[in-house]
């Protein structure tokens, strides 16, 4: 059989043509997706009179047939048939005869394409916000074991000021649920039905695109057809959503490697997500977070790489627009294989408690308290304040020990308004729960937040449980 679309030509298309143009090798995962959009298609044909009962039956048997030969492996695939919708319309009208020529009545691969890719998109984003859920629910999980593990918070990557382990997973809870929120915004502006746009300009036959908006899941057809067909906003959210998350996952990562090192043990990553060295027999390496920072440069590269092609695109579709899957299916498969082993490395993962707060006490974490003591305390003004901490830090590296560790004599021969008390609020803890203002690393305002992520937890797992 010759292709379809060869009625035109005289000549024969090339096999260089035929491997330059053809997609096939890719976009045959969309197949589900292409049979589930041409049962919808022909219930709506069948509903309108363009095709009888009987050769809907068919189609839909054909369908079934074709759909277990792909998925038991005995299905052939062509290179010449250019495409998974060439491919199976083929092998249907192979199956079934005549009947099979008639489903693409009132439909164009422009519009087909646009919704196997869009079902596709539309999947994965229900598939990655769960794989987000059980990711944040690893944080809370750990956080609530560590609201009280001292840990020193950090910029500049120098010792600033005491916080705890809990309320820093909490914040990794935080981006995640961002992230969650921005899938679940893109999956609502995003579902609407693209089939019945046909080539550009919709279709003369007279076509039901609510009955088949409604039949594979959209809230409604999509508006304007030259705009659907050459539409992939759709995919470039899920690209860019899928890379900001992995950015969040990469800082993660970026900590672990850290955390896990020598130089700060203050996590030990389990032996099952850690690799060792083929020549130095001692090595623990942290592989699935080095892997997880690497990863984050693909999904950027694949976003780039759609906003490219787009760019200078006239409507309505061109074959440039082919270009959309590869990176789009790359990065999903990235995104849902990394949020799968991130959830177990953090639910695996043991917290050196005692070395994170040995660490606290490097860096003079206390030394905001003091001046915020002697502010408040003493009625020294701010600029006063900081230059006596300023030189009771420098006494206390003159001593070899941290500011914490200086008594209030040591402090007064400094300035001796100092008073008796100093020493409660020099206290590492004391300096953390400290912080009590909302949002703050207090144990008691961390397990505020914990509660708070776990409660929209539940209404999410409430929400899905209301539409199964």
């Amino acid at each position: 059989m010759g292709k379809m679309w060869s009625g035109r030509f005289s000549g024969k298309a090339s096999k260089l043509l035929d491997e330059f143009n053809a997609s096939l090798n890719f976009d045959k995962k969309l197949y589900e997706y292409d049979i589930k959009g041409s049962k919808a298609h022909a219930k709506m044909l069948n509903a309108q009179g363009l095709i009888d009962d009987n050769e809907y039956k068919t189609i839909i048997n054909g369908l079934d047939q074709i759909r277990d030969e792909i998925e038991r492996g005995t299905f052939q695939f062509d290179l010449s048939d250019e495409d998974i919708h060439m491919a199976i319309e083929k092998r249907l009208t192979e199956i079934i005869g005549d009947a099979g020529k008639k489903l693409h009545t009132a439909r164009s691969r422009n519009d087909q394409v646009a919704l196997d890719f869009r079902l596709y998109v539309q999947a994965h984003n229900e598939i990655i916000r769960e794989l987000i859920l059980d990711v944040v629910e690893a944080f809370v999980e750990i956080a609530k074991k560590n609201s009280e593990t001292m840990l020193p918070g950090m910029t500049h990557l120098q010792h600033a000021q005491p916080i705890n382990f809990g309320y820093h997973m909490m914040a990794y809870a935080s981006m995640l649920k961002r992230d969650h929120e921005r899938f679940e915004s893109s999956f609502k502006r995003n579902n609407y039905s693209p089939i019945g746009c046909a080539a550009l300009a919709g279709t003369p036959h007279p076509v039901n695109r609510e009955l088949t908006a409604h039949e594979l899941g959209f809230d409604r057809p999509s508006l304007n057809c030259l705009d659907t067909v050459s539409d992939r906003d759709f995919a470039l959210e899920m690209l860019f959503n899928i890379a900001t998350m992995m950015m969040h996952i990469s800082r993660l990562a970026e900590e672990l490697i850290l955390w896990s090192s020598s130089e700060f043990r203050f996590v030990t990553l389990s032996d099952a997500y850690s690799t060792g060295s083929s020549i130095m027999p001692q090595k623990k390496n942290p592989d699935v977070p080095e892997l997880l920072r690497g990863k984050t440069g693909r999904t950027y590269g694949n976003l780039i790489s759609l906003l490219t092609v787009m760019k200078g695109l006239p409507l309505a579709y061109n074959k440039d627009m082919q270009e959309d899957k590869e990176g789009t299916f790359d990065s999903v498969e990235t995104a849902e294989i990394s949020l799968t082993i991130l959830a177990e490395v953090i639910k695996t993962m043991q917290v050196n408690k005692e070395r994170m707060e040995q660490a606290c006490k490097i860096g003079h974490l206390s030394a905001t308290d003091l001046a915020d003591y002697l502010v408040e305390k003493c009625k020294i003004p701010f600029r006063e304040a900081h230059f006596i901490t300023g030189r009771a830090v420098a006494l206390a590296e003159e001593k070899g020990c941290d500011l914490s560790e200086l008594d209030t004599a040591s402090l007064q021969s400094i300035d001796d308004r100092i008073k008796e008390d100093v020493e409660k609020y020099l206290s590492i803890r004391h300096s953390m729960n400290a912080r009590n203002s909302q949002g703050g690393t207090s144990t008691e305002r961390t397990k505020e937040q914990i509660e708070a992520i776990q409660k929209w937890l539940q209404e999410k797992e409430k929400m899905k449980n209301s539409f199964s």
